[in-house]
């Protein structure tokens, strides 16, 4: 048996073939024309994707750099640099989720010489002096600052029978790198230096900070009565506005959208909030310890105004200022050398003579 296949009619059964297919030089049909519109509109979406993705991967990076900020190895020690017998130190972050590591410089004894005592233990014998000062270093240094120049600041404080205690930060630690938080956690391990000086049995303790470390050494001090007194050389406190500052003298970005998705994506990498950081509650302390500020006209990282207004927020008879005229960030005592160590040399002589009279039996 044969079976036919016949072709499916429209209804009716008249198979027009002009019906089914254009005739030679017809418009194209409505099908094609919307194809093309979808496929325009793929191409448009496609492409509006691959910006936004750019850029927010390009902030993301931006956010990244901020947090894990390119810092020079140690180039030198104590000794090298200035024959002071130091020893290596390390202990855990006030935290518990960072390890400190720095060098502690006992002042005595200071006659001793030599490459022996450079593995010295600090807690091998007790110390002569019971004054120590901590130097808090800036962003994107680590505890040496060259430029400060630290060294010489350790040196004159040997001289002035201060123990003194050089350490990293943890964006700036070759042994523990841990991300810049603007001070949150830089805090708990400035705190745990503080700690760390007590034990070794410090009664007087200075922090000497400089930019950033400046800064956090003001977080810190909102957290603990252990700090006798703080020097801040060009104070940068960490806020949206600085950060935007900032970022403008390396990328000319403009300020929207770049500064709020910049500070929407810094938490992935630091795991810290702006509103964590208590920089309003650090402008209007008054500290009941006493702040010597010093800050240069000059300063194009840390605003003057920001300085001023926290020293003008001081109650502490010892507390001061020093408005170092044309002076730049941080290279205020290359600017004026013999001033700043005078100045500095009679605030911790003051300092001392009112921890003295305080605890005198």
């Amino acid at each position: 048996m044969s079976t036919t296949i016949a072709p499916m009619l429209p209804a009716g059964g008249n198979y027009t073939p002009d019906l089914l297919s254009p005739e030679p030089g017809s418009k194209p049909t409505a099908i094609g024309g919307s194809r093309r519109k979808h496929a325009v509109i793929a191409i448009l979406s496609a492409l509006t994707a691959l910006i936004l993705f750019t850029g927010l991967a390009f902030h993301g990076y931006v956010a990244w750099i901020i947090a894990h900020p390119y810092v020079a190895p140690l180039t030198s020690n104590p000794m090298d640099a200035k024959g002071l017998a130091y020893s290596d130190v390390s202990f855990p972050s006030n935290s518990g989720q960072t390890t400190v590591h720095g060098w502690f410089i006992p002042a005595a004894p200071a006659a001793a010489k030599g490459s022996e005592v450079q593995a010295l233990s600090a807690a091998a014998a007790p110390l002569d002096s019971k004054r120590t000062v901590i130097f808090s270093h800036g962003y994107g240094a680590n505890r040496e600052e060259t430029w400060v120049p630290m060294y010489e600041l350790a040196g004159l404080l040997h001289r002035l029978d201060y123990n003194v205690l050089m350490f990293d930060y943890g964006y700036a630690s070759s042994e523990d790198r841990s991300p810049a938080t603007g001070g949150h956690e830089e805090s708990q391990q400035l705190l745990a230096a503080v700690n760390y000086v007590r034990e070794q049995g410090a009664e007087q303790v200075i922090v000497w900070g400089f930019s950033m470390g400046a800064g956090t050494a003001l977080q810190t001090a909102l957290q603990t009565d252990e700090i006798d007194a703080m020097i801040l050389d060009s104070l940068f406190l960490p806020s949206p506005e600085s950060l935007y500052s900032n970022v403008r003298q390396h990328l000319d970005l403009p300020r929207y959208p770049s500064l709020p998705l910049i500070e929407w994506m810094l938490p992935f990498w630091t795991g810290t909030k702006f509103n964590q950081i208590p920089a309003e509650q650090v402008m209007e302390k008054a500290f009941t310890i006493p702040l010597f500020v010093i800050h240069g006209t000059n300063d194009a990282k840390a605003p003057l105004v920001t300085a001023e207004h926290i020293a003008s927020n001081q109650r502490q008879p010892l507390s001061r200022e020093w408005v170092v005229q044309g002076g730049k960030h941080e290279l205020l005592f290359q600017t004026r050398p013999k001033e700043y160590i005078q100045r500095a040399a009679l605030f911790l002589s003051q300092v001392d003579a009112a921890f003295k009279q305080a605890h005198a039996s």
